[in-house]
């Protein structure tokens, strides 16, 4: 087994484990979540490719199976199912043990504004690296969709990331090449900020934000016209 698919199994056992918990009742959003995880991991693969059809990264051989879909290891395409799966999961878990905290609606509005007008800055002045400039676009992009569309999932959202990023870390960090002798995935830094976090590029921060946040909207999405369908019927 590789080691990319190794990390991919233990990311997502539990919240595989846990989804038909009756406490939690993950199982009745599994249709939603399933159709979200399509749409956008679609989305990002496209953008995989073609990042590394241009070289801004790629993936050691020593690290995956060799089993490649549109020149991306399998365990890369699995990605986009196994972290959000369990990013969602987690959110969700969250919400459930601490249903009352919540940011208030103008401290949401206040750190949205201040997270699009930061991260617009950040794009418009590198707009000669590519991994920068097109993910903030995409986060600042994803923010404004959900204030718009789903305000109120930001209000949580803000704050389950923050607790999400534990778990990303210590994935990601393997993937960069902490505790073990290469990295997985590696990057050309002439794309990026060269800025890291132990090995982690500060782009896949934001990577993860608006992976995470889009299909958290598209499933509230889907969901309301799940529900208004049912409703008609």
């Amino acid at each position: 087994m590789s080691v990319y698919l190794a990390l991919e199994i233990l990311t997502i056992i539990v919240p595989l484990l846990y989804s038909y918990d009756r406490n939690l009742n993950f199982y009745p959003k599994l249709k939603v979540v399933g159709l979200s995880l399509i749409f956008v991991g679609a989305f990002y693969v496209v953008g995989d490719i073609w990042f590394t059809q241009s070289g801004f990264w790629g993936f050691n051989e020593k690290y995956h199976s060799g089993i490649m879909i549109f020149n991306l290891p399998l365990e890369e395409c699995l990605f986009f199912i196994v972290i959000p799966y369990a990013s969602i999961f987690l959110h969700d878990t969250l919400i459930y043990l601490f249903p009352k905290v919540i940011l208030s609606r103008l401290a949401t509005q206040a750190l949205s504004a201040v997270l699009i007008i930061g991260l617009l800055g950040l794009v418009l002045s590198n707009l000669n690296r590519a991994y920068t400039a097109i993910y903030f676009s995409v986060a600042m992009a994803s923010i404004i969709w959900g204030w718009i569309s789903a305000f109120e999932l930001l209000r949580r959202y803000y704050l389950t990331f923050c607790v999400i990023l534990i778990p990303f870390f210590l994935v990601n960090s393997v993937l960069t090449g902490s505790l073990i002798a290469e990295p997985v995935v590696w990057y050309n830094n002439g794309q990026n900020l060269g800025i890291r976090i132990g090995t982690v590029p500060v782009e896949d921060i934001s990577y993860a934000f608006s992976l995470i946040l889009l299909n958290l909207i598209v499933i509230s999405r889907l969901s309301s016209w799940f529900n208004r369908k049912s409703i008609t019927e």
